[in-house]
């Protein structure tokens, strides 16, 4: 039998304790309108005044979680050079650096194909799927506007740019799970690095041989 939520919980914060904590049940299962209001304890009505659509409560649901997992850090510290602060936002989608990161990367890649890739893709999977896609693209432009607005990322499509950048961190990190030499974690950086690069010109701060200002 599931716990039910926290005492002293309103009725949103229920709703999305409940969502986040059916994540890890199976696919499409946080979508699930009727299982997130029974396990909140509240009504469908309740629930569709939260979050009138299904989309709606994923997005909430995902950026509580991904608020934990993927912390902001150093992103507004405008003393640590922008080209760091763009790579250390990358870096954070990765498994970490060391001896365990090919474990990790392999772990993290088996979960997306027996969640999202063995399985019919059914309506509810893709939905989930998606709702994770927004978030991390979320994250990736919310530190581009960031870097932008500080003068350190030219005008351009800062969602065009964040959608390049993931899928470079979607190719650096099935190169960690695969037996590899380049998943050795020099090259990793130098990829990133020459990513973030091609965003920020060669002469922002921080860039390998480049200037003090801003590109």
């Amino acid at each position: 039998m599931s716990q039910g939520p926290p005492e002293g919980l309103g009725s949103r914060d229920r709703i999305l304790w409940a969502a986040a904590s059916m994540l890890g049940e199976g696919p499409g299962a946080a979508l699930s309108v009727r299982g997130v209001a029974a396990r909140a304890g509240v009504s469908t009505g309740s629930l569709r005044h939260h979050f009138p659509t299904q989309r709606e409560l994923m997005d909430a649901v995902l950026a509580i979680v991904y608020d934990m997992v993927l912390p902001e850090g150093s992103l507004h510290d405008s003393s640590i050079p922008a080209r760091e602060r763009l790579l250390s936002c990358l870096r954070r989608l990765l498994a970490p650096e060391g001896a365990e990161a090919a474990g990790g990367a392999r772990e993290a890649w088996l979960t997306v194909v027996e969640r999202y890739i063995r399985p019919e893709p059914t309506a509810a999977i893709r939905a989930e799927y998606a709702a994770i896609d927004r978030e991390l693209h979320r994250r990736v432009e919310y530190c581009l506007n960031v870097l932008r607005d500080e003068g350190a990322v030219p005008p351009g499509d800062n969602a065009r740019r964040a959608r390049f950048l993931m899928t470079v961190v979607d190719g650096v990190s099935i190169a960690q799970a695969l037996p590899s030499e380049a998943a050795d974690p020099r090259t990793e950086r130098e990829v990133l690095g020459m990513a973030v690069d091609c965003v920020l010109g060669p002469g922002a701060p921080g860039h390998p041989g480049g200037g003090a200002g801003a590109g």
